[in-house]
């Protein structure tokens, strides 16, 4: 994918986009035609979350320029993939955060997959468990209201292929917690400190659904070009030369975009930007 030019610490974004450096850099991954509308969607997402304003420039572009490869929209509404503040060693930088969404998207666009799902399993719901021969029933709570109350005690995930291969994974809650724990020093700290700064610890359901993916996918499935660049890249910093820096280092102040979607706070897909800001690059205006 293209790079992005380091930025001046606190420059606007709007300013560092109307770079014709900058411009040069994006073009090659985004296009002339889809060249304003994504722009437009940085200064948006910038401009709508405070947080993600105080975000070096390039980690921002960097991390839209991959959800732009991949084809993947950058709404919240949508979930597909987020850009999340991280402090990195004393520096706020923005990490491409692949939503569960977006990992189905990817997958079912190789046309390999005939179908898939993941959802969390309900306390009641779950009648017959033989992981051995990977033999698993359940009875679903049909009333809506009633499932939302009821407790989740664990993940189902399952994959079939246009070849007719079936794999379903089931993991209970208490395993789902433990490998959060082992692989997210983050969540870790969290739960030791009492705080809620990760996404395991303010989304835990998305964040479990998304881990099931994964590891169904990785270990069983066919993954595309697309979907290993999305898994390869996920939760880490994109430098200028496209490598991931894993940040995930124990001590993130991330505001979780992902989490305000899951309570209502965004009212649209994309905000519209603010037309009065004087730093908007001239094509934006007209």
């Amino acid at each position: 994918m293209g790079t992005a030019v380091a930025q001046t610490q606190k420059t606007g974004i709007a300013t560092y986009l109307g770079s014709e450096k900058v411009k040069e850099n994006i073009l090659p991954v985004v296009g002339e035609k889809d060249y304003t509308s994504f722009v437009t969607s940085i200064v948006s997402a910038v401009q709508t979350n405070k947080d993600l304003a105080q975000c070096t420039n390039a980690s921002i572009v960097n991390a839209a320029l991959l959800g732009q490869s991949l084809k993947l929209s950058p709404s919240p509404q949508l979930g597909e993939y987020y850009m999340v503040k991280y402090e990195n060693k004393g520096v706020a930088e923005a990490v491409f955060q692949a939503g569960y969404k977006g990992l189905i998207r990817l997958a079912m666009r190789s046309g390999q997959y005939r179908k898939m799902n993941v959802i969390e399993v309900r306390e009641g719901e779950l009648v017959h468990y033989n992981p051995f021969d990977e033999d698993y029933k359940f009875a679903p709570i049909t009333d809506p209201k009633k499932r939302e109350k009821a407790k989740v005690i664990g993940y189902y995930a399952y994959f079939e292929l246009t070849t007719g291969f079936r794999k379903e994974m089931y993991w209970t809650i208490e395993e789902m917690q433990a490998h959060a724990k082992q692989y997210s020093k983050g969540y870790k700290s969290d739960i030791t400190k009492g705080t809620s700064y990760t996404f395991w610890s303010k989304n835990f359901n998305e964040m479990a659904k998304k881990t099931m993916l994964r590891q169904l996918i990785s270990k069983w499935g066919i993954m595309s070009i697309e979907f290993q660049n999305a898994f390869n890249n996920d939760q880490a910093v994109i430098r200028d030369d496209g490598t991931p820096d894993y940040v995930d280092n124990g001590d993130p102040t991330v505001e979780d975009v992902e989490a305000d979607v899951i309570d209502g706070s965004f009212k649209e897909a994309m905000p519209e930007v603010d037309m009065s800001d004087p730093n908007l690059p001239d094509f934006m205006k007209g």
